[in-house]
């Protein structure tokens, strides 16, 4: 567990499936949503997804954090080793954007994986998700790459794309 001056970090367990739907549903209201995986908010897929996730709390490999204030869930980050270095990603209901919730909870766990002897992050993000990227240049995440990605289809079948960027953040 991470405490921090108004938050508890904790490993994400398989009954928090509830509260991880609700904050996916909220995203899926979003407009930045259409540049995220497309995710399955039915009961079952969630409590499945979740649950495994829950498998991995005793391990580094795939880390998920469920970010609480006053024991509710108001978001989640996730670190998943990748080459050498772990891809870094969150998300937080709506209802806790812009009271610094991601930063205090994003900065802990940055600290965290620092002493767990990580030594690079990555996080991508859409170039037109301005907050997020936001986020990450107050972390001191800088922009190194950029990429097309696809998660959705038209009527057609054709690929939409959306152009996303790379940042990385290096421990010295």
């Amino acid at each position: 567990m991470i405490e921090t001056e108004r938050l508890l970090l904790r490993r994400i367990e398989k009954n928090d499936w509830k509260a991880i739907q609700k904050i996916w549903k909220d995203e899926a209201k979003s407009p930045y949503a259409q540049y995220d995986n497309i995710k399955e908010l039915d009961d079952i897929s969630v409590s499945k997804r979740i649950e495994r996730w829950g498998q991995e709390a005793n391990r580094d490999e795939h880390i998920f954090f469920a970010v609480c204030l006053n024991r509710d869930i108001i978001g989640y980050i996730s670190a998943n080793r990748c080459d050498n270095a772990y891809e870094i990603g969150y998300c937080f209901h709506s209802d806790y954007h812009g009271k610094g919730y991601a930063k205090e909870s994003m900065l802990s766990v940055i600290s965290y994986l620092q002493n767990i002897g990580v030594s690079r992050l990555i996080a991508g993000t859409a170039i037109k998700n301005i907050p997020s990227i936001k986020l990450l240049n107050s972390l001191g995440f800088v922009q190194v790459g950029s990429e097309q990605v696809s998660f959705y289809k038209d009527a057609y079948g054709n690929d939409i794309y959306f152009d996303g960027g790379i940042f990385e953040l290096v421990f010295r």
